[in-house]
């Protein structure tokens, strides 16, 4: 029973030996070989994710979306309940209007103030020339009292006209000051009217602007992943309402030594095989180079340290082929991504773009 046993138990060892040089022996046929002059690194399909959240503190209304829909930049996902913002633009408004109606006032204070102080300068001029008029006949009357020519009473009363052309210079010349000074305060009072309706305005469009932030907005092209919140939900500034995946921008993180690194440049085209989709190449740009290696060595660097750098790169599809074979591609598809460490080499067969 001993050596039956024996017998088994070698047969059985020999059985998994075999099985294990025939697996390393079909690993070794079929494995994925490195392709001559190209740097290669796997990773993952990355989308952008891009948080939606309020900026104003209400209650959630309604949802427009649903989880894995696709929506354009622009279209409305969800609409808040702003009716209280209805009530402030209402009586912004009619503020605005009284606003207006007081300005046009004071530019009509403005114009009839102006034409009083017109009118008080005519008078002005008016009595001046009465006052020198007096002023000549006075003249003329002395001179002619000495030579006998005219009375006592009569120069005694071009004497008075002249004094009654005095005052009545000094008063015009008085209410043309105040006209003046009419004139300035119609015109402050114009530019404040002219600033309240600046300020009620503004205050219009505010309102308008917190209306149309009622109506969340994508904004971007891209797809719904969570909706976070759901109607009749009370939200404060700045809660989330929708996750999108912005899948306009979708590439693969992938890892790089420092001897191929060095030999990647922005906008070097790369290809990118995903595991979903064997022998169909994507075509991608290098978006991404780290100036900063992943792993630092020691102080004292040694040959085989610096081997060990790595430095992160970024391959960028095509945004063209994303929007046509965008049912294709999943974020967090796994991968490999490759670059030409020769920009004038051909791409293999396995990585042209079909």
């Amino acid at each position: 029973m001993i050596g039956l046993w024996r017998n088994r138990m070698a047969w059985a060892v020999a059985a998994l030996l075999a099985l294990a040089l025939a697996a390393f022996l079909g690993w070794q046929i079929w494995r994925p070989r490195p392709l001559a002059g190209l740097a290669s690194g796997n990773g993952r399909l990355e989308a952008v994710d891009i948080e939606v959240s309020t900026r104003l503190a209400a209650r959630l209304r309604a949802l427009r979306v649903q989880e894995g829909q696709r929506v354009r930049a622009g279209q409305v996902l969800a609409e808040l309940d702003c009716s209280w913002l209805q009530a402030q633009r209402a009586q912004a408004a009619a503020q605005l209007l009284q606003t207006r109606d007081a300005a046009a006032t004071t530019a009509a204070l403005v114009a009839l103030r102006s034409g009083e102080h017109a009118a008080a300068a005519a008078q002005v001029r008016q009595r001046r020339s009465e006052w020198q008029a007096a002023r000549s006949r006075l003249a003329r009357s002395r001179q002619l009292e000495r030579l006998g020519g005219v009375s006592r009473q009569q120069l005694d009363d071009d004497a008075a006209r002249l004094g009654s052309a005095e005052g009545a210079l000094a008063a015009a010349r008085a209410q043309t000051s105040a006209a003046a000074a009419a004139v300035v305060a119609a015109r402050l009072a114009a530019v404040e009217a002219r600033a309240a309706e600046g300020t009620m305005q503004a205050a219009l469009q505010r309102v308008d602007v917190d209306l149309r932030d009622c109506s969340i907005r994508a904004p971007v092209d891209a797809q719904v992943q969570y909706l976070v919140a759901r109607p009749g939900e009370m939200l404060g500034v700045g809660a989330r309402v929708v996750s999108l995946l912005d899948t306009s921008d979708l590439g693969m993180s992938f890892f790089l030594p420092e001897a191929d690194a060095g030999r990647v440049l922005l906008g070097d085209p790369a290809r990118l095989l995903l595991d979903a989709r064997p022998g169909r190449a994507v075509p991608a740009v290098v978006s991404f180079v780290s100036a900063a290696a992943q792993f630092t060595p020691k102080s004292v660097e040694t040959a085989s340290e610096r081997q060990k750098l790595m430095f992160r790169v970024r391959a960028r599809v095509d945004p063209a082929w994303v929007t046509a074979h965008l049912p294709e591609l999943k974020s967090g598809m796994p991968g490999m991504a490759y670059v030409r460490l020769r920009r004038d080499q051909p791409w293999p067969a396995p990585l042209r773009v079909r």
